[in-house]
């Protein structure tokens, strides 16, 4: 069963649809299935949730990337085989940034998601860095809980 905070952010999607398309008959509008218990779903329910209230949220990718130094040959008989290697090469971003950089209500807010794991000691760093220059950082589990960070925020304006 769905939780209020996904029922909320899939009411939320809908006026956002009803807004764009005005014209679209009501059975033909559909939205995204949301779920918030995988990293990358709840990241993506955070980021719609924030854009349909009309604030700035973008996803931050430190992974790096891939350079694939291997190509593909052919032997005499026209058999083709991949000869060669690829390495992965650092990112430009600094280690341990936060899944989510917001803005909301003119605050810079970074939003790190924790489903199964802990905070790693860059991210413990990172989080001092943003906190002693201000911003705010929050560790969410769920939709529920930034819900509840939001509305804070909210009642604090």
């Amino acid at each position: 069963m769905a939780s209020e905070a996904l029922r909320q952010l899939r009411e939320l999607a809908l006026a956002d649809s009803r807004l764009k398309h005005p014209d679209y008959p009501e059975q033909w509008r559909c939205t995204r299935t949301y779920n918030d218990r995988t990293s990358n779903g709840l990241q993506l329910c955070i980021s719609d949730f924030l854009k349909f209230r009309g604030h700035q949220c973008e996803r931050v990718a430190v992974m790096g990337r891939y350079i694939d130094n291997s190509k593909v040959v052919r032997d005499c008989l026209g058999r083709s085989m991949r000869i060669g290697s690829g390495k992965w090469i650092p990112g430009s971003m600094q280690k341990g940034s936060a899944d989510l950089s917001c803005i909301i209500f003119g605050k810079s807010v970074k939003v790190e998601i924790k489903i199964k794991d802990s905070q790693s000691v860059f991210q413990k760093q990172y989080q001092e860095q943003v906190e002693a220059a201000g911003g705010i950082y929050i560790i969410c589990h769920s939709l529920e809980e930034f819900i509840t960070f939001y509305n804070k925020l909210l009642n604090h304006e």
